[in-house]
């Protein structure tokens, strides 16, 4: 099996239809969905239990854990396929193709596919691109600049892909892309959106804690000097950026 896509879910009844469906219309069909749910208490297993009598490549569990990152943790011991690809709920595959694009650029070289991301709102209107420009090379250093890839628009080989750190509680995915980049031996760019990404505005409520941890993140992978550099220009850039 070459991908495992992961959906993980909390109380997600309003948004998880549209990111099953995104996945359930692919047509490639070299992969499996793999939901893991924190035992939701609203609709969202019994949503994912219709699903999943439509799409025989899905498969869940739903039992409580400690937060978002102990669950993608889970999941990660829990994927069959050859590369793992996080598509939460209320995000969403770009289109039907998508999963047939990304299978297409593997070979036995590759360990990571990434691509550029489409953000959406909470109706999944588009509002535009990543707030970052993604790189058409993705090196240690492109990371400097911040998550340049979205976390929904990087599929990773299962056997580099190290657990998230839980001490970090809003910025993990950065520092997992960081080691699954150092990791790889060789990264292939796809010149298109591969998710839709809904944005929430939670980043904005904690943007001063996931600044202070991404700074230790920098801090513990490119050392003082560099990361200092680093958010110097992210300062000066940061007026004239977009926001989501």
């Amino acid at each position: 099996m070459k991908i495992s896509v992961i959906t993980v879910t909390w109380n997600a009844a309003r948004w998880v239809e549209p990111t099953l469906r995104s996945v359930l219309c692919q047509t490639c069909t070299d992969y499996e969905h793999l939901i893991v749910d924190g035992a939701s208490s609203d609709a969202t297993m019994s949503i994912v239990r219709r699903y999943a009598s439509l799409n025989p490549r899905l498969r869940w569990v739903s039992e409580p854990d400690h937060g978002l990152y102990d669950a993608m943790n889970k999941a990660l011991r829990l994927a069959k396929g050859d590369f793992v690809w996080f598509i939460n709920a209320g995000d969403a595959l770009y289109d039907a193709a998508t999963l047939g694009r990304v299978a297409d650029a593997i070979d036995d070289t590759v360990d990571i596919v990434y691509g550029r991301t489409c953000v959406v709102n909470q109706e999944g209107v588009p509002i535009g691109e990543h707030h970052k420009p993604t790189p058409a090379l993705l090196t240690r250093r492109s990371l400097l600049n911040g998550l340049v890839v979205s976390h929904q628009s990087i599929i990773v080989r299962r056997t580099i892909a190290a657990p998230y750190n839980t001490a970090y509680r809003i910025s993990a995915d950065y520092d997992w892309v960081l080691r699954a980049v150092s990791a790889s031996r060789r990264n292939v760019f796809i010149d298109a959106p591969l998710s839709r990404f809904m944005t929430s505005g939670l980043s904005a409520k904690h943007r001063k804690r996931s600044w202070a941890e991404r700074f230790t993140i920098m801090r513990h992978h490119y050392g003082l000097p560099l990361t200092l550099w680093a958010h110097l220009l992210i300062a000066l850039r940061y007026p004239f950026s977009k926001k989501y």
